[in-house]
């Protein structure tokens, strides 16, 4: 897969936010920003399968739609299209670190939205600041992950 050899981790989490602020949901932010961001040349319909995360799975209030969103992602990079291939093994190692990473990074302690919206009125749109911040926080760390399992440059970086 053909993708950009430098990339700014703030600007990923960045565009994820404003994604989220400009009509994306929270799986869609975080992988519009990843493809856009990585320069991936992949048909756009794998943006589309992101579609069905948000709040939680069909807004069941499962699994984080961000956290999904990104462990989605994790696929073009990692995943396998073989039965048998091993490589299946890296995905899982990194879907792994994006589940322990966030469930942390939110002071919550759960991945769950149901919990981390618990006493929001969803219908108010009281979640929302929340669930930005988690969109940009999980994009960026899957990007820093991208960044150092493909050896690629962080534009962030000094280089001097």
């Amino acid at each position: 897969m053909k993708m950009a050899t430098a990339v700014s981790i703030e600007k990923v989490g960045r565009n994820a936010e404003d994604n989220y602020r400009q009509g994306f949901f929270c799986s869609e932010a975080v992988m519009e920003s990843i493809i856009t961001n990585f320069e991936l040349d992949i048909p756009e319909e794998v943006m589309a399968m992101a579609s069905g995360f948000p709040a939680g799975i069909g807004r069941s209030g499962c699994v984080c739609g961000a956290l999904a969103g990104a462990t989605m992602a994790s696929g073009l990079f990692f995943g396998r299209i073989k039965k048998g291939d091993p490589k299946v093994e890296k995905n899982l190692a990194i879907a792994s670190e994006l589940h322990d990473y966030f469930k942390g990074a939110t002071g919550k302690n759960v991945v769950c939205c149901r919990i981390l919206t618990r006493g929001f009125d969803m219908s108010k749109g009281e979640h929302k600041e929340q669930c930005i911040n988690f969109t940009g926080m999980v994009a960026r760390k899957f990007a820093e992950i991208i960044v150092r399992e493909q050896n690629l440059m962080n534009m962030d970086e000094d280089v001097s």
